[in-house]
């Protein structure tokens, strides 16, 4: 699958210089877990997040000296796992740290096991699994600050009620309604919701970066010229020539395509980002063929 080419995603370049040289500092590989982490350590850490540009594609990210030098002075450090970023992985082994702690989110959230879909910020319960353990590490680090911590968890996972209660709306509305998507992005918070997804074996493909069968391509062709399914989620920041014939099939057909990311957007929080997405589900079954 030819992806689309991207700029250095790295905000740490230069590294920015604290105003309090004794502040947790945090470093996220993804912008989502960074934005979590902020909502939990507060003014007391500074935390910089090295995957933040909802237009460029993560997976051609490489890490560079910036990257190295922060993970290497970090006192938390929040990434993904699953070999969704290696690269992280990579710097953690390389750069040994005794005070230095990791939250691996797949691991935290019981989502390791080899074959797993590894985008796991579209499953809001394992993004409560990461907070907890983000809050623990925090404590640990900071236990003057421990029942801050605390009651800042407390405050997110309250926030995190409203997505849940969306999900349980939706849910009721729509379960069962056939869907497809062009990669498994999004594929947590379609099975929450209980929508019906077809034409797995070609997502697959997609995600693991290898050419779709031609029987795969052409059933998902046809079940997007028969109408088969209700809508059609691409992921924005990954493209190719199957990709885009898909959409322009769907589009032809009345399908309603609503794009999801890999990266929260900028000017909103998780929770925001979430239900934006779930809002942008709603409007698009609710517009198309039952």
């Amino acid at each position: 699958m030819l992806r689309l080419a991207t700029t250095c995603l790295c905000l740490l370049c230069p590294l920015p210089a604290l105003a309090d040289a004794g502040a947790i500092r945090i470093v996220a590989a993804e912008n989502f877990y960074g934005d979590i982490a902020s909502q939990l350590a507060g003014p007391e850490a500074r935390v910089s997040s090295v995957l933040s540009n909802p237009d460029a594609d993560p997976h051609l990210f490489e890490a560079d000296i910036a990257t190295a030098r922060a993970v290497a002075d970090a006192s938390l450090v929040i990434y993904n796992g699953l070999n969704y970023d290696t690269w992280m992985a990579r710097l953690l082994a390389g750069i040994r740290s005794p005070r230095r702690l990791v939250v691996e989110a797949a691991a935290v959230a019981g989502r390791d096991a080899r074959g797993s879909n590894p985008h796991l910020w579209y499953d809001p319960r394992a993004m409560q699994a990461v907070a907890r353990a983000i809050t623990l590490r925090l404590q640990q680090i900071d236990p003057a600050h421990r029942a801050l911590y605390a009651r800042r968890l407390e405050r997110f996972l309250d926030s995190m009620s409203g997505i849940g209660a969306e999900i349980d709306r939706l849910r009721s509305r729509y379960a069962g309604a056939p869907v497809a998507a062009t990669e498994p992005v999004a594929e947590y918070l379609v099975a929450a919701l209980g929508l019906t997804m077809l034409e797995r074996r070609f997502q697959l493909a997609v995600m693991n970066d290898t050419e779709p069968s031609a029987g795969d391509t052409g059933a998902f062709e046809e079940d997007l010229r028969q109408r088969r399914v209700r809508v059609l989620i691409y992921n924005t920041q990954a493209s190719g020539s199957a990709v885009e014939r898909l959409l322009g099939l769907a589009r032809a057909s009345g399908i309603p395509v609503v794009g999801v990311t890999e990266t929260e957007p900028r000017g909103v929080d998780y929770q925001q980002w979430m239900l934006g997405e779930l809002g942008a589900l709603d409007r698009a079954l609710a517009g198309s063929r039952p």
